[in-house]
């Protein structure tokens, strides 16, 4: 998929927003810590690069990776 680096931002942005709301909204992080969880996750270190592929992915499937780091502690995007 070919998009500008704005898209690309936006696109990132708009995924990390929802990952957010649902930690607070679904698992009853406060906001800092729903925050917190996600800007220091490997999955938002993937997500913030293009060549994973994760930025064009529905925002339920990047969830499940989130969810299983916070559950492991490790990421794995096999």
């Amino acid at each position: 998929m070919n998009v500008t680096h704005e898209q690309f931002r936006f696109m990132v942005e708009d995924i990390t927003a929802e990952l957010i709301s649902y930690l607070v909204d679904h698992e009853h992080y406060t906001l800092k810590a729903a925050f917190d969880t996600v800007y220091n996750s490997d999955l938002y270190d993937a997500l913030s690069r293009p060549e994973t592929g994760l930025y064009y992915q529905s925002t339920g499937y990047v969830r499940e990776y989130l969810m299983r780091e916070i559950k492991t502690g490790k990421l794995s995007l096999n």
